[in-house]
C-alpha cells in the first residue's frame, strides 16, 4: 500500500507534467526520458513513473514499445475531430445549464467573464505567462458556463476534450500563428487576424447574455461558431491564410 508521502510525491509529478504538458512546454511528440525528468523536475524514479502512467489513461502520454514513455502527438485530424466532439459535449451541458441553472451559477459566468475580461492580451506581442493566465481564465469561463447541467458524465468528457483542445490550440494555432505574426508573410495577416476574433471578448460577452437571457437557441449558434474558431486558425495560419475554414458544420438552430 502506498504511502502518504510516496502519494503526494506522485501527484506532485503529476501535476507538474500534466501542466507543462497541456502548455505543451513538453511539446508534442517529444519523448519522455526518465532520467531528464528526474533532472528537470527533481522528482524520483517511482514518482514519475506512476505520474507516467495517470497521464497515459488521460491521453496526454503514449508508451512507446521498448523506449518508454513520449508526450501524446498533435494533428489536424485530431483537432477536427476534437472539435466535433466538443460540439457533441458541451452544447448538450450549455442547454442544460441555461434550463437548470439558478443565481449561483448566473453568477459564477459573470464573474468568469469579468476576469476573462480583465486579462489584457496583445496577440502580436504576448508573453508566455500572459498566455496562460488567458489560457486558464478561458477554460474557467466555459467551465463556469456549463457549471449548471447536471449530466456528470457529459461534464467528465468535456474536461477530457477541453484539456486536449487546449493542447492542440496552443500548438497547432496560437503558437505557428504567432511566429508568422513576426515576420507577417503573405497570408498570415488574416491568421493574426482570426486569432484576434477567436480571443476577443465579445464572442464570450454575446455567449454570457444569451445563456443568461436563457436564449437556448441564440447560445447554441454561438457556442457552435464559438467551438470552430480554433480550427479557423488553424487552416488559415497553416495554408497561409488563404483556405476555408474546416470546421464542422454548425446544426441549424431550431
Amino acid at each position: 500500500m502506498q504511502d502518504q508521502g510516496q502519494s503526494t510525491k506522485t501527484e506532485s509529478a503529476y501535476r507538474l507534467l500534466r501542466r507543462d504538458i497541456l502548455a505543451t512546454r513538453l511539446r508534442p511528440g517529444a519523448p519522455m526520458k526518465l532520467g531528464a525528468l528526474r533532472d528537470r523536475y527533481e522528482i524520483g524514479w517511482t514518482p514519475l513513473r506512476e505520474a507516467l502512467s495517470r497521464l497515459e489513461a488521460e491521453g496526454l502520454v503514449t508508451a512507446v514499445s521498448n523506449r518508454g514513455f513520449a508526450v501524446a502527438p498533435v494533428s489536424r485530424a485530431a483537432l477536427e475531430d476534437l472539435t466535433r466532439a466538443r460540439m457533441a459535449v458541451e452544447i448538450p451541458l450549455l442547454l442544460e445549464s441555461i434550463e437548470n441553472g439558478g443565481s449561483e451559477w448566473e453568477s459564477a459566468v459573470v464573474t468568469a467573464h469579468y476576469r476573462l475580461s480583465r486579462c489584457t492580451l496583445s496577440v502580436e506581442s504576448a508573453t508566455e505567462s500572459q498566455i496562460d493566465e488567458w489560457d486558464e481564465k478561458h477554460a474557467v469561463f466555459h467551465a463556469a458556463l456549463v457549471g449548471a447541467a447536471r449530466s456528470s458524465w457529459l461534464a467528465r468528457f468535456q474536461q477530457t476534450i477541453s484539456d486536449q483542445m487546449r493542447r492542440h490550440h496552443r500548438f497547432l494555432s496560437l503558437a505557428p500563428t504567432l511566429r508568422a505574426a513576426e515576420g507577417m508573410h503573405e497570408g498570415y495577416r488574416e491568421a493574426v487576424a482570426a486569432l484576434h476574433d477567436a480571443m476577443a471578448i465579445a464572442h464570450h460577452t454575446e455567449l454570457m447574455e444569451a445563456a443568461l437571457d436563457r436564449d437556448a437557441a441564440r447560445a447554441r449558434t454561438l457556442m457552435e461558431a464559438h467551438i470552430g474558431f480554433t480550427i479557423d486558425v488553424y487552416a488559415r495560419s497553416e495554408d497561409g491564410g488563404h483556405a476555408a475554414p474546416a470546421a464542422p458544420k454548425a446544426r441549424a438552430s431550431k
